[in-house]
């Protein structure tokens, strides 16, 4: 029994000192990415693009669509989700390798304005560190418009308005029910499920966004029934 408690307490001290070692390097990364360029000159070089699209431009189905199916609890955290990391965590376990990142708005929006895509530790420890300070100086409002203003919607396409009008040529505030729930689906995999790619994997993909929004009260199912027939 003795020897058994001292086997667990050196895996403990193993595992706390590997976890140090890693949120050490996560948190060096996220201040080399800092001193490069404070978070508000990050946001002013973002909306100078002249396709920045205002949170008041979007349609309140799309916000809800984003929301349903990149992050259920965006307006309550505070730049990270202890649940949705939780359960990554046990499914990266479970599959031996880190496939599920559990990242919320915010998080992803670091991402694509401070690091690279890869699926590092370090990388996303740094991107909670930056996740958490964004959330400091930004209302939830500026984050989300920040966010399609700088995601990958395929076909070229790096935000928001540069999507609507290439896949359905009209502005973000003009998009009905049916548009605003298949592009909320691409940015999670441009490559496939852009509409111009892959029309049926982009389909089964706003199916997803669908249903997370009937799930979650943004849709009823005859609202969610009616959807396609927009595009009939």
């Amino acid at each position: 029994m003795k020897l058994l408690k001292k086997i667990i307490f050196v895996i403990f001290i193993v595992i706390l000192g590997i976890a140090t070692y890693f949120i050490k390097q996560g948190y060096d990364l996220y201040e080399e990415a800092l001193a490069k360029i404070s978070i508000q000159e990050k946001i002013a070089e973002i909306k100078s693009n002249e396709n920045y699209t205002r949170y008041e431009e979007l349609p309140e189905d799309y916000i809800n669509a984003v929301i349903a199916v990149e992050d259920k609890r965006f307006l309550k955290h505070d730049g990270v989700d202890l649940i949705s990391i939780s359960r990554a965590i046990l499914i990266d376990i479970k599959e031996m390798k880190f496939k599920e990142g559990g990242s919320t708005i915010t998080q992803q929006l670091a991402k694509n304005t401070y690091f690279t895509q890869e699926k590092k530790v370090t990388r996303k420890i740094a991107e909670v560190f930056m996740a958490i300070n964004i959330e400091a100086q930004c209302s939830k409002e500026e984050i989300f418009e920040l966010y399609v203003n700088t995601s990958y919607f395929g076909d070229g396409y790096y935000c928001v308005k540069e999507a609507s009008e290439g896949y359905f040529d009209k502005l973000p505030k003009d998009m009905n029910l049916y548009e605003c729930t298949l592009l909320a689906g691409i940015p999670n995999a441009p490559s496939v499920y852009a509409p111009t790619k892959n029309p049926e994997l982009a389909r089964q993909r706003q199916g997803q966004v669908v249903r997370k929004m009937i799930k979650q009260g943004y849709l009823s199912e005859e609202e969610a029934g009616k959807i396609i027939l927009v595009n009939e």
